[in-house]
């Protein structure tokens, strides 16, 4: 289905974004990965995922906090694949303190990586997405916000600040190509097992001295009433949904994936 297209996922070397990279290398798309720690795995991974819809895997490893290492991230997917198509910007990092103890650093940091990073990434592609398909335009730009970008949760003032900017940003991207062939839309998360996540789960176990059973149940039961983690391979489903025909008048949604946290 994206035999031919090129997705810069930034935030993609493990994780959700790693999940929405295989994704979408499964439909044939030539992906960009990004982000730091272990390369070659999940690499690999994606060259595997990829592997019999003929979809090739470059990295860069842009700081995203530097405007200039966005605009050389683009520049080489533009090098290696003369385009980019798609542009998930998931890039995140969380930090947790009161507003009263939250060091400075930490909030431009938040904000930094979580918000700006995708405003610099977006303002950078929009040009060759609107000039595509012969002047008609084509591009997707997927913002992995989060259910934090929806409600507010104590001690994450940064995140929940960043998350709820993502998402006017999407709306205002979404309006601001309402007639053309390129889409805005963002994604929000719930509990996703992830790396990280699975820390705070162990430390809940170790700290109550509690199974790790347990621990998650508690985890979910505090925000998620399915009791169940969203999986970063839900996420990338959704990505793709978000690329394809049906998807193409989708346009600046928040789409919570988030087993009826926000619902409540």
């Amino acid at each position: 289905m994206l035999k031919g297209k090129t997705a810069l996922v930034t935030g993609s070397t493990s994780g959700i974004g790693l999940g929405i990279a295989k994704a979408l290398a499964q439909q044939g798309a030539n992906i960009v990965l990004n982000g730091f720690g272990d390369v070659d795995g999940p690499r690999a991974e994606v060259q595997a995922a990829g592997h019999a819809a003929g979809a090739k895997v470059a990295y860069h490893g842009a700081d995203m906090t530097r405007v200039a290492d966005i605009e050389d991230m683009i520049d080489y997917s533009v090098r290696n694949f003369g385009q980019v198509d798609i542009l998930v910007n998931n890039a995140g990092i969380q930090h947790v303190s009161p507003i009263e103890d939250f060091a400075p650093e930490r909030w431009d940091a938040v904000i930094a990586i979580n918000l700006s990073s995708a405003f610099h990434a977006t303002r950078l592609v929009l040009p060759s997405m609107q000039a595509a398909a012969n002047g008609k335009g084509w591009g997707r730009i997927i913002n992995v916000a989060s259910v934090h970008g929806l409600v507010g949760s104590a001690n994450k003032s940064a995140y929940v600040a960043a998350k709820h900017g993502l998402i006017g940003l999407t709306k205002v991207c979404a309006l601001e190509n309402a007639t053309t062939g390129v889409t805005c839309n963002a994604i929000c998360p719930g509990w996703v097992l992830t790396p990280l996540v699975q820390k705070q789960v162990d430390a809940k176990a170790a700290d109550q001295g509690i199974s790790i059973e347990e621990a998650t149940k508690q985890l979910l039961s505090e925000k998620e009433p399915s009791l169940q983690f969203t999986t970063p391979e839900e996420l990338g489903a959704l990505a793709v949904f978000f690329c394809s025909p049906a998807g193409a008048n989708v346009r600046g949604v928040a789409w919570n994936m988030d087993g009826g946290w926000a619902a409540q």
